[in-house]
């Protein structure tokens, strides 16, 4: 089965900024996280996929078509939730279902309407005073009400409580129980990426600093805890960053060479990664 995203060489360059050259694929059926430090590319990444800014080089492919295709046909096998939604403020939920309709083949009035009273929506408020979390649930019914084949997701759980957001999780998890479903998926809450990724794609300053299947990148490294001393015997080639604490040090280390070490998070392996990448350590 083809990818549901292939990436090859994929380049945009700004004044002071470089994303890429990026290779990424995903494969269809699974989710990706896409992590990595405020500023690492990773809502740029998003764009290019949307066809909302061009590439300088490359190219992306999205369903087995190029990235950015607007044929009404292609529209409908995309569902996308973006950090900052651009719906009318004086629009209520309803309205907006009457807006995007005519734009998705296949748009399922009745299951928009089942999403927003599920998410508790007000009926009749404008969304230009929703709260941040409440524009993302209408966001995320609205990516939902066209039944999808991929979902590309710009920090969709951004400003709801652990409850909501594990409810959006699970409406994510129930979407791709179906083989031929997958998702894209940005989020600086890793918590959230480690319940329902599959692989982790981690930008760092507009370059895949690591990328590869979550549980066998959490296998890969490890945290292991000991005095100054004791880290600073560990081989080279072992550790990947350091952490100094008042009562010893934390390293971030390959388990091969340390069996011993703890198994990391997604979290702490971002942090240490990055430190590493920048030479703190």
């Amino acid at each position: 089965m083809a990818d549901a995203i292939k990436i090859e060489g994929l380049t945009k360059s700004f004044k002071n900024f470089t994303l890429g050259p990026i290779d990424l694929a995903l494969p269809t059926g699974c989710v990706m996280g896409l992590i990595g430090e405020n500023g690492a590319g990773k809502s740029t990444l998003i764009s290019l996929l949307l066809g909302l800014k061009r590439p300088d080089a490359g190219k992306a492919l999205v369903l087995g078509e190029e990235a950015g295709n607007d044929a009404a046909a292609f529209r409908q096998k995309v569902g996308v939730v973006l950090d900052i939604p651009g719906f009318p403020s004086a629009m209520r939920a309803s309205e907006i279902g009457k807006l995007l309709a005519p734009g998705f083949p296949g748009w399922d009035g009745e299951r928009f309407r089942a999403l927003c009273a599920g998410f508790k929506l007000p009926e009749k408020t404008g969304f230009g005073s929703y709260s941040r979390g409440m524009k993302m649930k209408l966001s995320i019914a609205a990516a939902l009400a066209h039944d999808p084949e991929l979902l590309i997701l710009d920090e969709p759980t951004g400003g709801l409580d652990p409850v909501a957001r594990d409810e959006i999780l699970d409406i994510f998890y129930n979407f791709i129980q179906s083989p031929d479903r997958s998702i894209l998926i940005s989020s600086h809450i890793l918590s959230d990426l480690e319940k329902i990724c599959d692989y982790i794609a981690f930008l760092h300053e507009g370059r895949l600093l690591l990328q590869g299947e979550k549980d066998l990148l959490k296998e890969t490294y490890g945290l292991l805890r000991g005095s100054r001393a004791e880290i600073a015997a560990l081989p080279d080639e072992a550790v990947k960053g350091v952490r100094r604490t008042g009562t010893g040090d934390e390293a971030l280390v390959l388990r091969d060479c340390c069996p011993e070490a703890e198994p990391v998070g997604l979290e702490e392996l971002m942090v240490f990664m990055l430190r590493y990448a920048k030479g703190e350590n």
